[in-house]
């Protein structure tokens, strides 16, 4: 059968038509949706994988790096000055991850939505001067800052101020907390709403360098709520806490559930309390280990199972031949009990411990950060690590100081005393 000729005259009236239907969006079935957008130009998303041993000179294994900024590159226009900690906050409105940098001298804001390219956005000087310790945590999308120098309180600034930047900006503060002095460290509950901070000397309300309970319910204008020091820990025995944890307690401990509970590390003791009701806070337990140097900062598994704590004066005072991490089992918060002491692959002196859900990040000053896998929580297993100090020493107190876990986008941030900040993400 032989197909009938259309003429040329109908063939071009009828893909005018068609031309015409799709234009406006109709289909000769129906209407057809618009032509998707291009797709964006791919972006990098590492400045350096970890191959070979190796990221950019920086020795690593199963870590990245993703992006880094030099001491001097935080603060456009001011001196280099040495970091300490670090925090991070996330913005609930426009989702850009920002990280919170301690200096000397003030608090830097560095932008993560390039992470490739880490943008600082803000500087924020301290109340004073230069003092070797900073320290920052965020709360209703303010951030809380203290410092270990007489006068400086705690400084206030609230984060949503952001927003309205389009350059580098130098910040002063909102508010300023003056019922404590000169404090080493502050922890927030923001499921309660409540810092502590500890290690207070210097002036005010010192609560014997316990912990010093501020209502943060108006963030701008905290209030003092209590204190909480247990006597006969610390090195003078005046219940000094040097750094603390403080939880709604949802772990296997029936007695306690639901309770506000903080795991203080005091120098020569953990220290578990209930500060439930801030004008009669208790101690449940204290515990302790025969040759313990310098109880100094820990964390509780997700759990609230198991606690992990860093000893920072064992290493370099030769009561271990390697980096020491102890695990406590908290199934009673009565009676905490030491189930193994975790050695690491070096000597370096150990700093401050985060957990995210089966995973510590570690840092250890000269060795960098280490990664341990918790996913069998009472036997930390070595994972990876990146060394933000190539030629260290493993007997100082230089390179990595902190680090903040908890962004979403799964990278987290590293302090590095002398090396600058660094961004990194755990390969799967």
């Amino acid at each position: 059968m032989t197909a009938k000729r259309i003429p040329a005259s109908v063939r071009g009236a009828t893909l005018l038509l068609a031309f015409l239907s799709v234009a406006c969006g109709e289909s000769a079935t129906g209407p057809v949706d618009p032509p998707e957008p291009p797709p964006p130009e791919p972006v990098a998303t590492l400045l350096a994988p970890c191959q070979g041993g190796t990221a950019r000179g920086f020795p690593c294994e199963g870590v990245d790096l993703v992006g880094w900024l030099l001491p001097r590159e935080l603060r456009p226009g001011r001196m280099a000055t040495s970091l300490n900690d670090i925090w991070g906050w996330t913005d609930p409105q426009t989702g850009v991850e920002y990280a919170l940098v301690g200096h000397f001298d003030g608090l830097s804001i560095v932008d993560l939505s390039n992470p490739v390219e880490p943008r600082p956005v803000a500087f924020m000087p301290s109340a004073f001067s230069e003092t070797l310790w900073r320290d920052m945590k965020v709360y209703a999308d303010h951030v809380y800052v203290v410092s270990e120098i007489t006068g400086h309180g705690i400084q206030v600034l609230d984060l949503t101020r952001l927003r309205e930047l389009t350059e580098f900006t130098e910040l002063s503060a909102d508010a300023r907390y003056r019922n404590v002095s000169a404090v080493h460290n502050l922890a927030i509950n923001e499921e309660t709403g409540f810092a502590y901070a500890v290690g207070s000397n210097s002036g005010g309300e010192t609560c014997g360098g316990g912990l010093h309970m501020i209502d943060l319910s108006d963030p701008k204008n905290p209030t003092f709520a209590g204190c909480h020091a247990e006597a006969g820990t610390g090195w003078h025995g005046t219940g000094y806490t040097h750094d603390v944890q403080c939880v709604v307690y949802r772990g296997p401990d029936a007695e306690h559930a639901g309770r506000e509970i903080c795991v203080g590390s005091n120098e020569t003791a953990v220290v578990v309390s209930d500060v439930t009701d801030k004008a009669n806070p208790t101690t449940l337990s204290t515990a302790s280990y025969a040759d313990h140097d310098y109880i100094h900062q820990g964390w509780l598994s997700e759990d609230h199972r198991y606690f992990y704590q860093n000893d920072e004066g064992d290493e370099r005072n030769n009561r271990v031949s390697r980096t020491r991490m102890l695990v406590w089992d908290m199934v009673d918060l009565d009676d905490p009990v030491l189930v193994t002491e975790h050695l690491g692959p070096t000597g370096a002196i150990d700093h401050n411990i985060y957990v995210h859900e089966d995973v510590i990040y570690h840092s250890n000053y000269t060795f960098g950060v280490r990664i341990l896998d918790i996913s069998n929580p009472a036997n930390p297993v070595e994972r990876g690590f990146f060394d933000t100090v190539p030629d260290h020493d493993d007997q100082t107190f230089g390179g990595s100081w902190s680090t903040y876990p908890w962004f979403e986008s799964g990278l987290f941030v590293a302090t590095s005393r002398d090396e600058g900040l660094f961004v990194l993400r755990l390969q799967q």
